[in-house]
């Protein structure tokens, strides 16, 4: 199974793909979609809508893992951020892919096992588990492989419940 995690922004949105096969996850490609600042926020969120579609296309992900976002501050930051979101659950959405979602907290659970462990911990980690030699830089596209990870051990549990649910 191929799983694509999207850590959202709208000057570097991170991505991530990774195969999982039993419990082997293997890293596919990764890097970031990359918008110039000083460029009307259209022009922006079409530059992810479409990187969004190619990375799709090419990689054919069968699930899509994009975090929640959290901002306590910069409302106009916010604002644009969940535009870029937007656009990129767009794409996948018209794609026909089933969407998940993780919190930070969730991402951080998942991988380290404690909610509220350093940024460092969990790209650590993400390095250990995908077997790279560093973490990836920038920042966004180590934390799009943490939502890939997490996806990949969260989404059979999830599955799981959500079948007893309907029930």
């Amino acid at each position: 199974m191929r799983i694509m995690g999207i850590d959202p922004g709208i000057a570097i949105v991170g991505f991530g793909f990774i195969d999982k096969n039993g419990s082997k996850l293997t890293p596919v490609q990764y890097g970031c979609i990359q918008t110039e600042a000083h460029t009307p926020d259209e022009d922006r969120l079409v530059h992810v809508y479409e990187g969004m579609v190619q990375l799709i296309e090419k990689y054919e992900p069968q699930m899509v893992a994009f975090e929640k976002l959290f901002f306590s501050r910069n409302v106009t930051t916010a604002m644009s951020v969940s535009q870029a979101r937007g656009v990129a659950i767009l794409a996948a959405a018209q794609k026909g892919l089933p969407i998940a979602e993780y919190t930070p907290m969730q991402v951080k659970q998942a991988i380290v096992g404690y909610g509220k462990a350093e940024k460092r911990q969990v790209q650590e980690m993400v390095r250990m588990f995908l077997n790279l030699q560093k973490i990836p830089k920038p920042d966004d596209v180590a934390d799009a492989l943490a939502v890939a990870v997490c996806h990949a051990h969260s989404y059979v549990l999830n599955s799981k419940l959500n079948e007893v649910l309907k029930k």
